[in-house]
């Protein structure tokens, strides 16, 4: 059984994160883990605080503290927050981190060795206003590809296209405003991706394979990587002149320290790597840092393959204009370490999230954000929401409408009135102890091989990260319980048979603590509360569904639950979609 190394795109430290960020990593992330640990597989699901870069120095220098202080409150926050959302990372590192210097510092050490990073001198922004050279995050201008007036020096939020400084129109100074700005020699050190081109795109193509239709003189191909993920990573590899070599040092005062391995680099004093070199390195370094803070051990036999990873299967989780760092940057730092580290197996890649017909924005402010979200609602309403809506196939919108809508139907209507009918019921007629009845009868049977179906399909698209289809399938098996309980009718029923009422009322006591095991990784708050009013801890899967339907036999103690989950009023929904209309603070 393959063990499974786990992912999620690591977030940036300015600031809080917005249900997009959200949605579109950390959670479905979660949600693959917890299921394969469901499932019996040995897991080890990573994720960091991205530190480095001009993101971290602006918003520590907006808080008016020093970026190490503001990047150690950020990750506490962040890993707080992400608490409350029940993400349930092995590890929450820091790419700032002791380790991740000493790994990048490393890798840059072998990339120098195998002659694939090169010294450039080149001219750079440099603001007369500020007096400091201007990197690529601390200059904004319209974008030259889609005309996106917001658009950053080192890629457009628009159209994701990578850019350089230079290539904007009319840039200003993030930090001053200031389009006093000059172009001034200065070296930097550049990683040989174009070197790399062949190798990154036979491994690209290694995921994919011919389908024998052939359109316009060209063969088509079949993905076994999203078509988002592969159609990104190539059209960067053949658009225009193809892959470019790459940037990886930074004029800043915050970041890993430019060293070949542990010793100085040359003319590259005072400068730090670029943030996207370091970033993916993270990943690595992550694990190192799980073992070092004692739980784990051998964080090698999950990275290299020389010491046991050859029977990893790593999945990483990140939004789409992360797609090019992680399938052409970060690999060919890997391959070109010439070291048996792991490389990834499937990148499961989202489109965008929007809220309300515009962007989520951390930068802007714009929309809910997480430390928001819970203090309004807890964590498993906007799990369910946001997985069951993911936007996989394109873009996705967030409208308190829709929100008030799933909630109150999919959640309160259909898996929480189950709970509460069937528990009530019992309770009035057999007290709070799982009745006897009889054996199941044929009605019963014909539920039992219905749900062994629907179980099936629903493994197959979770087995796929299908995450919307999935939702659909495990809300599926909810209505099957409710249309059964609607159809068998026992609070009819009891008042001519009260055996066979009592029958049907023990499936359906045993269709709750099923509910919950099939459903832990979208609401594991919620399904652990079901469990704890089943007065169970047999968390094992249905693989055996007629078993499964037996597990809490006759005599059986539970509790009645409280409400499931509520359902959103209008004026909730009419107050929030107000109050957050406007940015954030």
């Amino acid at each position: 059984m393959a063990r499974h190394l786990i992912t999620s795109a690591i977030p940036y430290i300015n600031g809080i994160k917005h249900l997009g960020n959200l949605v579109g990593s950390q959670l479905p992330a979660d949600l693959y883990a917890r299921y394969l640990r469901a499932r019996s597989h040995e897991v080890l699901f990573l994720c960091a605080t991205d530190e480095h870069g001009t993101p971290a120095e602006l918003a520590a220098a907006k808080a008016g503290k020093p970026v190490a202080e503001y990047c150690a409150e950020m990750h506490d926050v962040q890993a707080g927050i992400a608490r409350g959302f029940a993400l349930s990372f092995d590890h929450f590192g820091r790419s700032s981190s002791p380790q991740n210097h000493r790994l990048t510092q490393h890798f840059a050490h072998r990339l120098k060795e195998a002659g694939l990073i090169r010294e450039v001198t080149e001219h750079q922004m440099y603001s007369v206003a500020d007096g400091r050279f201007l990197p690529d995050r601390y200059i904004e201008g319209t974008c030259p590809n889609c005309g996106f007036e917001s658009a950053r020096g080192d890629q457009c939020d628009n159209c994701t296209k990578q850019l350089d400084p230079t290539d904007l129109i009319n840039p200003r100074s993030v930090i001053s405003g200031s389009t006093e700005l000059e172009l001034r020699e200065t070296k930097h050190l550049y990683l040989r991706q174009s070197a790399m081109r062949g190798q990154l795109e036979q491994w690209i193509l290694s995921k994919t394979e011919p389908t024998g239709e052939i359109r316009n003189g060209v063969e088509m191909i079949r993905t076994t990587w999203p078509i988002l993920t592969t159609s990104i990573a190539l059209k960067w590899l053949r658009d225009g002149e193809g892959l470019q070599d790459r940037g990886i040092t930074r004029d800043l005062d915050w970041g890993i320290p430019v060293k070949d391995g542990d010793a100085d680099w040359p003319g590259m004093e005072g400068k730090v790597f670029y943030v996207w070199f370091d970033a993916p390195i993270e990943y690595i370094a992550c694990a190192q840092e799980w073992v070092d803070a004692g739980k784990g051990t051998d964080w090698e036999r999950w990275w290299r393959t020389d010491k046991g990873a050859d029977d990893v299967r790593y999945t990483q989780f990140m939004g789409k204009d992360n797609v090019p760092f992680h399938t052409l940057s970060f690999p060919a730092t890997i391959l070109g370490s010439g070291e048996p580290w792991k490389l990834v197996d499937y990148i499961k890649s989202f489109n965008y999230l929007n809220y309300d017909g515009g962007q989520f924005s951390t930068s802007r402010g714009r929309g809910v954000f997480m430390d928001q979200a819970l203090a309004i609602l807890p964590s498993d309403y906007w799990r369910w929401w946001l997985l069951s809506h993911a936007p996989e196939t394109s873009d996705a919108e967030f409208t308190w409408e829709n929100f008030q809508a799933s909630v109150n139907k999919d959640l309160a209507d259909v898996l929480g009135n189950f709970v509460s009918r069937i528990t009530k019921f019992c309770r009035s007629k057999f007290g709070e102890v799982v009745p006897e009845g009889g054996a199941y009868g044929d009605q019963e049977q014909a539920l039992i091989a219905d749900l062994t179906a629907r179980v099936a399909a629903y493994q197959a698209q979770m087995d796929a990260i299908e995450v919307r289809k999935a939702a659909a399938e495990l809300r599926a098996i909810w209505v099957a319980g409710n249309e059964y309980l609607q159809s068998a009718a026992p609070w009819t029923t009891f008042k001519t048979d009260p055996a066979v009422a009592a029958m049907q009322v023990r499936l359906g006591l045993n269709l709750i603590r099923f509910y919950a095991v099939l459903s832990a990784a979208f609401i594991p708050d919620a399904s652990a509360g079901l469990m704890a009013a089943m007065q169970t801890d047999d968390w094992s899967w249905p693989d055996d569904v007629a078993g499964a339907l037996q597990a809490l036999p006759p005599g059986h103690a539970f509790n009645v639950p409280e409400v499931t989950f509520r359902k959103i009023t209008d004026e909730e929904r009419a107050d929030w979609q107000t109050r957050f209309a406007g940015i954030r603070a």
